[in-house]
């Protein structure tokens, strides 16, 4: 859906100061930058002012103004972008629904705006629908690290198959990357981080008049909630965290959080390639060992890549990265995903796994490294930082090395990174998770997510004071709009508070079609299959 009228995709960005560097490459005994304690507000932050206007669609539109630095609540703001959608049915109106996407890097605003009209009639008869783009992101003042120019020179040269040598290239081309964040967008940098997203909820709450949240957040965005609700606790109404986060391994200790992730995306991969080979009909990819033409087919692009219809080219890390975020949509996709293989194999480019990351994209995959590398508390240990990479492309070797040794764009791509990170990280989050005394809260989890693994929602159920664990029964990322069945546990509890009992499972995922589908078939909009064409355009399936 497109918005009321053109905006740029960069504009307004923080003045830079440019926090210089000590050094490209930290040594491996070098002193870790000290993040600042948690800031402790001296004062009330103003609350935002919100003027709406129309912005087409029957939705509302509006820029709210919030402290850059919650250290001086009253000096230099930041503005973010807000819309909302307001209750279709006054009558039954509950109060304000905030929807917050994955990412970091996913337009809020455009999350509300492309899901709207596919969510449960429930949802949109009971709450004004509320999104927002987040600091550094899309329309709130968005930090650029790489230019388009130099990140499509690092994912051009990038490879499907890294050889030998690998990590000490990775590990340069991340201090450019981390220089290029420090000169593009330093001012910025401190104060991305999660903690400060969660300051800028409860003002934005405030300013919609809410006593309490109610609160729907996918992937990155269950992240962001859990946050909330351990510094908030009392001012939860409901929380839904779909695709749930670690979130103790994923601030304070990275590497046992991306281990996990490494296999889990690469099991995905391996059972995806199981069923191939198991239903060579359908699948139409590898002609009988697609394991084997996988990686062959890896190789062979980097040789000798595929010109693109724009005059790119797609090589072995063109397939990896496409295939890293299409095959969170589960086992509807694997047709889709066969073919798309085979027209890679005879060097079709109209597949849509050969299609490079574009400009579009880097929009979302630099905030992406940024916010995860204020985030995150690495060790400065470049020793370590080597033995956990290198383990980690072993341990998951289809998509593995072509991540572990890429440049910096995705969950999987951050080490190298993060642990050269220059700038301070005041806005990290680094207390407890608890959340005790918040009202109750529900966590979902997938049991074949390859992106936010199923023991990361379990973790996080367990962590929570007060906190109910549903599963789902599936390949791909996320449950809810993907199941019929934990999407109505959602709507239950976020319109009458109506928790599932903690164990409560569903295992009614739409299973792969005999002929590859036209449309999507019941169930689902084949989502991801639509960002492998259109980005990072993060949908909501729409259950039967």
């Amino acid at each position: 859906m497109t918005t009321p009228h053109h905006i740029p995709r960069r504009f307004g960005r923080l003045t830079a100061v440019g926090a210089a560097l000590t050094a490209l490459v930290i040594a491996a005994t070098g002193t870790a930058v000290q993040a600042a304690a948690s800031p402790k507000t001296p004062e009330k932050p103003p609350v935002p002012s919100l003027a709406w206007a129309d912005c087409q669609g029957g939705f509302e539109c509006a820029n709210a103004d919030v402290p850059l630095d919650y250290r001086e609540p009253r000096g230099k703001t930041i503005t973010l972008a807000v819309v909302r959608k307001k209750a279709a049915d006054p009558t039954k109106r509950k109060g304000t629904l905030f929807m917050q996407p994955g990412g970091p890097g996913n337009s809020g605003v455009d999350f509300v705006r492309n899901n709207h009209a596919d969510l449960p009639a429930a949802l949109r008869d009971s709450f004004d629908v509320f999104g927002y783009d987040v600091r550094g992101v899309g329309r709130s003042s968005p930090l650029t690290c790489f230019d388009d120019a130099r990140y499509t020179r690092a994912v051009t040269e990038a490879k499907g198959v890294p050889g030998p040598g690998a990590f000490e290239p990775a590990l340069r081309e991340a201090a450019e990357f981390d220089q290029a964040c420090a000169d593009n967008a330093g001012e910025l940098l401190p104060y991305v981080g999660t903690e400060y997203v969660a300051r800028d909820i409860d003002l934005l709450r405030e300013a919609l008049g809410e006593q309490q949240l109610t609160y729907y957040g996918r992937s990155f965005g269950s992240y962001i909630g859990t946050v909330y609700a351990a510094m908030f606790p009392k001012r939860v109404r409901a929380l839904t965290l779909d695709g749930a986060y670690d979130p103790v391994h994923y601030a304070n200790r990275p590497y046992a959080y991306d281990r996990p992730q490494y296999l889990a995306l690469d099991g995905a991969m391996s059972r995806f390639l199981d069923w191939c080979a198991a239903d060579q009909a359908t699948c139409g990819f590898g002609e009988g060992n697609p394991r084997a033409a996988f990686e062959k087919l890896k190789a062979d692009l980097d040789a000798a890549p595929v010109p693109t219809a724009n005059g790119g080219r797609a090589n072995g890390y063109t397939l990896v990265y496409r295939l890293m975020f299409n095959i969170n949509e589960g086992k509807v996709i694997w047709p889709a995903l066969g073919a798309a293989l085979r027209k890679a194999q005879l060097r079709d480019n109209t597949s849509f796994l050969l299609r490079p990351p574009s400009p579009a994209s880097f929009d979302f995959l630099g905030p992406n490294v940024a916010v995860e590398c204020v985030d995150r508390d690495y060790p400065r240990d470049l020793g370590r930082l080597k033995r956990n990479v290198t383990a980690n492309a072993k341990a998951a070797p289809l998509l593995g090395p072509a991540m572990a040794y890429g440049p910096p764009t995705y969950d999987h791509q951050h080490a190298t990174a993060c642990v050269q990170w220059p700038g301070e990280r005041v806005s990290r989050y680094d207390g407890s998770y608890r959340a005790k005394g918040s009202a109750p809260i529900l966590v979902l989890g997938t049991t074949g997510d390859p992106d936010t693994p199923y023991r990361d929602a379990v973790a996080l159920s367990r962590q929570l004071h007060n906190a109910s664990l549903l599963t789902f029964q599936a390949e791909g990322h996320t449950a809810f709009g993907r199941s019929a069945c934990a999407t109505d546990a959602v709507v239950g509890y976020l319109t009458d508070l109506v928790v599932p009992a903690s164990g409560t499972t569903c295992a009614d995922e739409t299973q792969p079609p005999s002929p590859t589908p036209a449309t999507a078939p019941p169930g689902t909009t084949l989502s991801e299959l639509r960002n492998g064409v259109d980005e990072r355009v993060e949908r909501i399936g729409t259950v039967s």
